[in-house]
């Protein structure tokens, strides 16, 4: 065929059209599955109808693999049975069937696995070397070539990223040694100058060879990927095979192609032609990226390959970034990834000299332009190659060969289980609205639909809004959002923490005297923080407060109540206000205070700093809420109920969130009209002196704020006791917590009356792992929230309960898994698991370890990392064997210590679970919409986390706090936390005098 290049447009529209023309005289998509095609209809064509049921039906084709025939037939009645009259009627009959019948119910859930299986099959070229050899034999029949992939790339351990690389080292083996007996085909086989093509095409993924893919520390991830990588690429050299790198979620992209970049920029690769990667449409950086790209290749010398396609993971990408306040990374409408694609095709044949082109697209106005785009540059035929998945667009991919073009096929392999999250995605492409294929293949839309230049839909003839997203830079909606935390897969991030603690560094041992109604006041003994990560460097000293000091600060904020008090709920608003804006500001040096003085790693450090900053934001507005009045009227009276502050209170901080916690007290707690007394934890003294003075600093009057650091039994003690005392805010132990209300109990006297305690305690908290759960997403969830800060957050998993039937495998899994953990400094982003605060926490979980040796089995204890000589250091433990009524099972430990608890069943893991006197946090991991629904109403804890880790609530978003032994009062990050520094006060007013009210 001939086309006049001279017009790109109009070029790029006749091979639009041409294609659709050679696709619509082929068979239908679904060809080449026999006997498949009535049930892939009918659930694709369902999908289509009933978006709404989509996802509960693909949800559970995602959980059918690990489920046992009656557990099949269950599934099924949760997640369909509420839908019965919208579903298809063989799957209603199954569905009634299956509800009344043991013979039947096992009947419908061999054929459910069976047609599952089907489907699967139909997108995934077989589960062993002889069913792929087949599958590439097929796809060469019809001149198509082939990239092959291995599923399961959800790597947890180094055995797992082990196999991972010698499951590939044998399909280059074994596939090369197949290949050679393939007859050769010169439209797959050889390329635009006639030079020999490798037949043996794989594509891999870098996050699957190793088992910590954190782009926080790129130095470790390379430490682990590189060697593996290296022996895939010797290995496909020697065969003669071309390894095709991918592209995973975007916080992965830098990193994988900085890795990319790293190991084919080394002499043992410089030269190989074979390597290609994967830059995705759908990233607004997709345009730097290539540019950058071809400016490696250039320097490298030897060209690079690229594989270029629209992206996979909108939804989630999409999802993660309005959940995190991050920029959303992508396009946020389909015609703009399609433009973007465009542009991409150019600039990608702009670089044809180092860049080698593949267009992996079933969009049909895509190929043409790319066909455009080269034949306008008077390219080589069959100098581009076009790509496309197994089992999609077939008649696109027929068309394509019949034009003489190279087509390779996206051909995945595997067994069934790590297969169904591939399988969901083909899934959810050829059931979206958005699917090209569904479209151009299925529901024959208008042609010139099809190939048309991506734009902007127009607005609807019935005058009505467009569905267009507004602009991304229009002015966020007012109230409360949190702040986001940093992105630590961004290089300028991950540079800018790590300058604020080298300059942080260099101002250790400062001196944090107490300060009472504005007067700094030393004392005779000095308490010194030590950085535990190596004590022998003194973060910071303090006074050490007496008693006569307690008296003293309570006597000055009684003194400024009065004035305090008066100042209007929107100026202490302010403050607040402008206190968060000064954390913001200073944020990553404050943070490089808790990582050096509280032992937090970066992230856990940022995320203290972001959750003062949301204390401080969020407490303003809702206190600006409670101020507005709320009027209850009857003719002739007025009703006026505000909150009123009750006096001076005491805020007793801990070590653990030495910024958001101590800030959230102390933030309520002015906010509603009370002066406050700090009396910091005796370990961070320095974080606890920064938020005191960034508190002045944004315009609390001195009067309102003392700073008391000093010894708990002695200043804490007075504090409690104080007969002025009015509130007392506490976090920590148990045993303290206790003590503070019974001692507040005994000393309430005088004009205050009953003195309050808002404490938050600990927990002891459970994940419940069901039988049917992901065990790739619960098993990083329970490590995240076991070994997180070294366990040492009061909402940290200690406990997991599982149930029987999933026992073995999920330990054997959480055991290695736990081996990659790296125990070092906090300030080393290396570490996964950093530093105890003291050396009474070391000795306390090496009790427990002893303790777990001589009740249990210890089944892991992990190994101390480099640079843990000097510090607080205890290594991760993980027990198993032990009674849910042992002092492993029942006792606080708040450190990284792990007992894993078997349960016969699902009834028996809930029990298990809330066995405790605590109820703090837990969580559950299940697939089961039945067993989700009873975990959410039973489980007993303040906060619930369904399918992720139980650590981390944001303010406002997960308001925290439990109750029993874990703590009393309100939820801290909720609106009715105020409630509790201040009295319902309700002012009633009789308007009625001589005989008349006033109007209105």
């Amino acid at each position: 065929m001939t086309f006049d290049s001279s017009d790109l447009e109009e070029s790029t529209v006749a091979f639009s059209r041409a294609l659709v023309e050679h696709a619509r005289e082929t068979d239908a998509p679904f060809r080449g599955v026999p006997d498949g095609q009535f049930f892939d209809k009918l659930v694709l064509d369902f999908c289509m109808r009933h978006p709404h049921l989509k996802a509960e039906l693909f949800r559970f084709i995602d959980v059918l693999p690990v489920l046992s025939p009656p557990e099949v037939a269950s599934h099924l009645r949760e997640y369909l049975g509420g839908a019965r009259d919208d579903l298809p009627a063989p799957l209603r009959w199954s569905l009634d069937l299956a509800s009344n019948d043991g013979v039947v119910e096992r009947i419908v859930a061999r054929a459910a696995r069976q047609n599952v299986l089907r489907m699967a099959r139909r997108f995934i070229a077989g589960s062993n070397a002889e069913e792929l050899v087949a599958a590439v034999r097929g796809m060469r029949e019809r001149h198509l070539a082939a990239t092959l992939d291995a599923l399961g790339e959800a790597v947890l351990t180094e055995r797992e990223a082990d196999a991972y690389r010698d499951q590939y080292l044998a399909l280059l083996r074994d596939t090369a040694k197949a290949a050679a007996r393939f007859p050769e085909d010169p439209q797959i086989d050889r390329d635009h100058e006639g030079a020999r093509l490798p037949r043996v095409n794989v594509s891999l993924k870098l996050s699957a060879l190793t088992s910590i893919f954190d782009p926080i520390d790129p130095d470790g991830v390379a430490r682990s990927v590189v060697p593996r990588l290296d022996a895939i690429l010797r290995e496909a050299a020697r065969v003669g095979a071309f390894v095709h790198v991918d592209m995973e979620h975007y916080e992965r992209k830098d990193l994988t192609l900085a890795l990319f970049q790293e190991v084919l920029g080394s002499p043992a690769h410089a030269k190989n032609p074979n390597v290609g990667i994967v830059l995705q449409a759908y990233l607004r950086d997709a345009e730097r990226d290539l540019v950058e790209l071809a400016g490696f290749a250039r320097r490298r010398g030897t060209p690079v390959w690229v594989r270029l396609v629209k992206g996979a993971y909108w939804d989630s990408e999409t999802v993660l970034a309005k959940q995190r306040g991050w920029p959303i990374p992508v396009w946020e409408n389909k015609w703009e990834t399609d433009a973007c694609y465009e542009r991409c095709i150019g600039l990608l044949l702009d670089h044809a000299d180092v860049l080698r082109p593949a267009f992996a697209s079933h969009n049909v106005r895509s190929l043409g332009r790319a066909l455009a785009e080269a034949r306008a540059r008077k390219l080589p035929e069959r100098f581009v190659e076009f790509q496309a998945l197994y089992g999609m667009a077939d008649p696109l991919k027929a068309a394509l060969a019949k034009f003489g073009q190279r087509v390779r096929v996206y051909m995945p392999f595997g067994e069934l289980i790590p297969g169904m999250a591939y399988l969901v995605r083909r899934l959810l492409e050829n059931t979206s609205n958005e699917s090209f294929v569904r479209h151009e293949l299925t529901e024959g839309d208008e042609l010139d639909r099809l190939v048309n230049r991506p734009a902007p839909p127009p607005p609807p003839k019935n005058g009505k809004e467009t569905a267009v997203k507004a602009p991304r830079e229009t002015t966020p909606e007012p109230g409360f959002r949190n702040e986001p935390l940093r992105d630590f897969s961004r290089k300028e991030t991950r540079d800018a923490f790590a300058a604020a603690v080298k300059r942080v560094s260099g101002d250790l041992g400062i001196h944090c005297p107490l300060v009472i109604d504005g007067r700094e006041v030393d004392t005779r003994e000095l308490i010194r923080s030590a950085n535990p990560s190596d004590t022998r460097r003194v973060v910071a000293s303090s006074g050490s407060a007496l008693a006569g000091h307690a008296d003293q600060a309570v006597a000055a904020a009684k003194a400024a109540f009065p004035s305090f008090r008066r100042m209007s709920a929107e100026e202490r608003a302010r403050m607040l206000e402008r206190a968060a804006e000064l954390f913001a500001a200073r944020r990553d040096d404050l943070a490089a205070w808790t990582c050096l003085e509280a032992g937090k790693p970066f992230r856990d450090a940022d995320a203290d700093v972001a959750e003062a900053i949301d204390f401080c934001r969020f407490y303003a507005e809702a206190a600006r809420e409670r101020a507005r009045p709320e009027p209850s009227d009857a003719p002739g009276e007025e009703n006026r109920t505000a909150l009123v502050p009750r006096g001076p209170t005491v805020v007793i901080s801990p070590w653990n969130f030495p910024m958001a916690i101590l800030t959230g007290m102390a933030a309520a707690a002015l906010v509603t009209g009370n002066p406050v007394v700090l009396k910091p934890a005796e370990q961070t003294p320095a974080c606890a002196y920064h938020v005191f003075r960034t508190f002045l600093e944004a315009g609390v009057p001195q009067g309102a704020l003392h700073f008391l650091p000093g010894a708990g039994e002695v200043v804490g003690a007075r504090l409690v006791e104080h007969p002025d005392v009015a509130t007392i805010a506490f976090t920590g132990s148990r045993a303290v917590g206790h003590l503070i209300a019974r001692r507040a109990a005994e000393t309430s006297t005088g004009v205050v009356g009953l003195k309050r305690v808002i404490a938050e305690m600990g927990g002891k908290n459970a994940i419940v792992v069901d039988d049917d759960a992901d065990l790739d997403e619960a098993i990083p969830g329970v490590l995240a929230s076991a070994f997180g800060y070294a366990g040492q957050k009061c909402s940290a998993c200690s406990r997991v309960v599982v149930v029987e039937k999933i026992m073995k495998v999920f330990t054997e899994r959480l055991v290695e898994a736990a081996r990659a953990l790296v125990v070092g400094p906090a300030d080393d982003p290396r570490a996964s698991v950093g530093p105890l605060i003291d050396a009474e926490s070391v000795a306390r979980i090496r009790r427990y370890a002893d303790l777990a040796a001589r009740e249990g089995t210890i089944a892991f204890r992990g190994a101390l990392g480099p640079g843990t000589e000097h510090g607080h250091f205890a290594a991760p433990v993980i027990v198993t064997g032990v009674s849910p009524d042992s002092a492993l099972a029942q006792e606080e430990i708040f450190g990284p210590v792990l007992t894993v608890l078997a349960a016969k069943d699902f009834d028996h893991a809930l029990a298990v679970a809330n066995g405790t006197e605590y109820a703090l946090t837990a969580g559950v991991y299940s697939r089961s919409p039945e067993h989700l629904a009873r975990a959410k109403v039973e489980l007993d804890a303040g906060n619930v986390y369904v399918n992720r880790k139980i650590t981390g609530a944001l303010v406002a978003r997960q308001p925290f706090g439990g109750h029993r032994h874990s703590g009393t009062g309100g939820k801290a990050g909720g609106r009715d936390y105020l409630l509790h520094f201040g009295n319902l006060r309700t002012v009633t007013e009789n308007t009625l005098r001589r005989g008349f009210a006033p109007e209105g």
